[in-house]
């Protein structure tokens, strides 16, 4: 009878053993007073300008060049744009022209801003962290913003070899590979940041996304000039077709490395680029065309920054970003692209369908 009551007693402290090991490889439970229910939810997004939302315009106070701060941190950012219940607070770390360097753990500082990593450490113990949204890596050495100025260039030379055909003898994919280490070290970082704050890898998610393009060929004729949009059609035509899909699919070998979701936008621009509306109103463009604030050009220090906007998404556009976002964060996918569907809404489309 005793040894039987020993029995059962072992059993059910193995049954208790094994019941809690599963609550804590489920549930995030860090050192801290509070339960992580009782922590206001949060989403965050770090890394540039297409979640940083420039080009929306409506900047946050701080961050439209005050303290030489040009991170231009947008009302019309997507994570101000997605769909969530109202108590989880939208956190947006994003800065306009960051570099993977701005979102390292160190250093802690990183020109006038604290690293991006750093800030989502502090906020980890503030928030319960339901979703870290990250896009970062074309700034570095792809230098994609660099790439469309030289395009701009060679259709004021009128080159005729226009600006991609040294980036299309192999530059391009080099450019890829020498940023893909730098961003794979980001997402580790970000992971080694919640992992020390006593989230468990499954009591967020981690989605790493690419970019879109903001121009094409199908420019209208009239706009194809410092009207809007300065390039030649073959150059309109790499950065569509080559260069951001490349760059598109330089991100997800990261993302599948460091074993996060991925979200591809190489395609969700496809029939609302820069000059592809009306020449005026400029309906249905999702992306700024060539935006000059004139003001900032009386200005020493601010006429750097006097074309910053130009060939980002729009107000509208960051809303469909942040439309395919929400649907891709509702699921339980690795991995989606960004398509618009026959009414021109942008949907996320599972990898393994958009490629069928």
């Amino acid at each position: 009878m005793r040894a039987h009551k020993s029995k059962s007693l072992i059993l059910l402290l193995a049954g208790c053993l094994v019941a809690l090991v599963v609550l804590i490889s489920d549930q995030y439970l860090p050192g801290l007073p509070m339960q992580p229910k009782q922590l206001p939810a949060a989403v965050v997004t770090v890394g540039d300008s297409t979640l940083s939302g420039e080009g929306g315009g409506n900047y946050v106070a701080g961050t439209n060049g005050e303290d030489d701060n040009w991170c231009h941190r947008s009302t019309a950012a997507p994570v101000n744009q997605l769909r969530l219940p109202p108590d989880v607070t939208r956190i947006n770390l994003a800065c306009s022209g960051a570099r993977t360097e701005s979102l390292r753990a160190e250093p802690e500082y990183v020109g006038v801003e604290k690293s991006q990593t750093a800030h989502l450490a502090e906020l980890a113990q503030r928030y319960r962290i339901t979703d870290v949204v990250v896009q970062i890596g074309a700034n570095d050495d792809p230098g994609f913003s660099e790439v469309v100025n030289q395009c701009v260039e060679a259709w004021a030379r009128r080159a005729p070899e226009g600006c991609s055909t040294r980036l299309d003898d192999g530059l391009w994919e080099k450019r890829i590979d020498l940023m893909q280490p730098k961003a794979l070290a980001v997402v580790g970082d970000i992971r080694a940041a919640m992992d020390r704050a006593g989230y468990t890898p499954g009591s967020y998610q981690l989605i790493l996304q690419s970019y879109a393009s903001p121009v094409a060929p199908e420019v209208r004729p009239e706009l194809q000039g410092l009207s809007g949009c300065p390039f030649q059609t073959s150059d309109l035509a790499w950065i569509r077709d080559v260069g951001v899909p490349q760059l598109s699919a330089g991100l997800a070998e990261v993302a599948r490395e460091a074993n996060a979701r991925f979200l591809d936008l190489s395609r969700a621009g496809a029939g609302h680029e820069a000059c592809t509306g009306d020449p005026k109103a400029a309906n249905g463009e999702w992306f700024t065309r060539l935006t000059v604030d004139w003001e900032a050009l009386k200005d020493e220090q601010r006429a750097p920054h006097a074309m910053q906007e130009s060939f980002h998404a729009n107000a509208t556009g960051h809303a469909q970003l942040a439309r395919c976002l929400g649907q891709f964060m509702a699921t339980t996918e690795p991995g989606a692209t960004c398509l618009p569907d026959e009414r021109g809404n942008l949907n996320a489309v599972p990898l393994s369908d958009a490629h069928r």
